[in-house]
């Protein structure tokens, strides 16, 4: 049975969505950009900040659904500028470890929701 998954320890969603679903162990996640959760605003201007903001919201997320960045099987990074892809690997390699990195896919795209440089999902078991 789907469960929805929500936590105020996470920005709320800025549009129709849940921040995650559940099913069984299986939990995906919506993605997440760099807001803070108490004031709904983005976390800095740089691709650091904002990376670092949106793997703690993904991480908060998961903890709520009864998981952890240590269960991620797999993240899908958006960026508005792939230039920004190095700097975003140096935080997204703090929340990982190196023996257990996730399956991952990262693109450039057009633009990203309230004007962030970065938006991650995950898909991870319980």
């Amino acid at each position: 049975m789907k469960t929805i998954i929500s936590t105020p320890n996470a920005p709320s969603a800025i549009g129709p969505y849940s921040q995650a679903n559940a099913l069984d162990n299986l939990i995906l996640t919506s993605g997440q950009i760099g807001l803070i959760p108490a004031t709904g605003e983005l976390a800095g201007g740089d691709i650091q900040t904002q990376t670092r903001q949106a793997l703690n919201n993904l991480k908060a997320i998961l903890e709520e659904a009864g998981s952890g960045m240590d269960k991620v099987l797999k993240t899908t990074v958006l960026l508005s500028d792939i230039a920004n892809f190095t700097p975003m690997n140096e935080v997204y390699a703090e929340f990982f470890s190196a023996d257990g990195y996730p399956s991952r896919s990262a693109f450039q795209v057009g633009a990203l929701p309230k004007g962030a440089l970065v938006e991650i999902e995950a898909i991870a078991y319980k």
